[in-house]
This record gives structure tokens, C-alpha cells and sequence, in this order.
């Protein structure tokens, strides 16, 4: 049995099979999904899981060069994005790596998950409560 955090067999092999530079969106219940983009389906329920919660595993086992945010996150649902800009930046303190932070509009942000390996939907039920990981390199 897997010893790490990560035990969900889709986003593990996703995690590892990522190349430098590929992003996946992690999303939440509410975001469109392109037909041709493959979709990892967590949600439950309400809120199950949680956003932040996915964004921490998958963070524990991948290493993140920069990600892209719709900037109507930060005005709709301060809270949350404040929250994970906190994430973001103890992830950039513990692996000693930046972590680059850019912004869309809304309707930029879901044109660009076209471009992603994968999308994560969780049960988040938190407006725009969405961010596309870029692919780092550990060394």
C-alpha cells in the first residue's frame, strides 16, 4: 500500500507523469470542464472534498513553478484566496522555490484549462475557487 499522502491512484499518476511546465487545474464543483481535457471527479458532496485540502495534497507531492488564478477570487471570496496565497507561499519557503502567481479574468481562466494535462473537480463550493498548477522541476 502507497506510504505517502497521495493515495488517489488518478492524481498519482498524474502527479507523476507531469513534464516541466504542464499544468493541471484543480477546480471547484462549478467550473466547466473541456470535453477533450481529462477530469479526475472528487467531489461527493457539498464541499467534499475541500479546495484547499486538494490543493495541499497535491502540492505534497509535486513541485509547482507557478500558477494562474482568476482575479475575481481575490474580490468574490477574499477569505479563501488569502488562505491559499498562504499555502503558496509555504510551499515557495519549504521547497525554497518561488512560485510565480499570475491572474485572469474568469472567462480567460476557463479558456485556458483547455491547455491542461488534467482537471481536478472537488466539491468546493466556494465562488471562483479555482487555480491551474505549472509544473516545476525539483532540481
Amino acid at each position: 500500500m502507497k506510504k505517502s499522502t497521495l493515495i488517489n491512484a488518478e492524481l498519482s499518476y498524474l502527479v507523476a507523469t507531469l513534464g516541466h511546465t504542464d499544468e493541471i487545474t484543480i477546480c471547484d464543483a462549478g467550473l466547466p470542464i473541456p470535453q477533450h481535457v481529462k477530469r479526475i471527479d472528487l467531489a461527493l458532496t457539498h464541499g467534499v472534498p475541500s479546495f484547499l485540502d486538494t490543493v495541499k495534497v497535491i502540492l505534497s507531492e509535486s513541485q509547482i513553478e507557478g500558477v494562474i488564478m482568476a482575479a475575481e477570487f481575490a474580490e468574490v471570496s477574499p477569505a479563501h484566496h488569502q488562505a491559499l496565497l498562504a499555502i503558496l507561499d509555504q510551499e515557495s519557503t519549504v521547497t525554497a522555490k518561488p512560485i510565480h502567481i499570475s491572474y485572469l479574468s474568469h472567462e480567460e481562466f476557463k479558456q485556458r484549462t483547455a491547455q491542461s494535462r488534467a482537471v481536478v473537480r472537488t466539491g468546493e463550493y466556494t465562488p471562483y475557487a479555482n487555480i491551474i498548477f505549472q509544473a516545476g522541476v525539483v532540481f
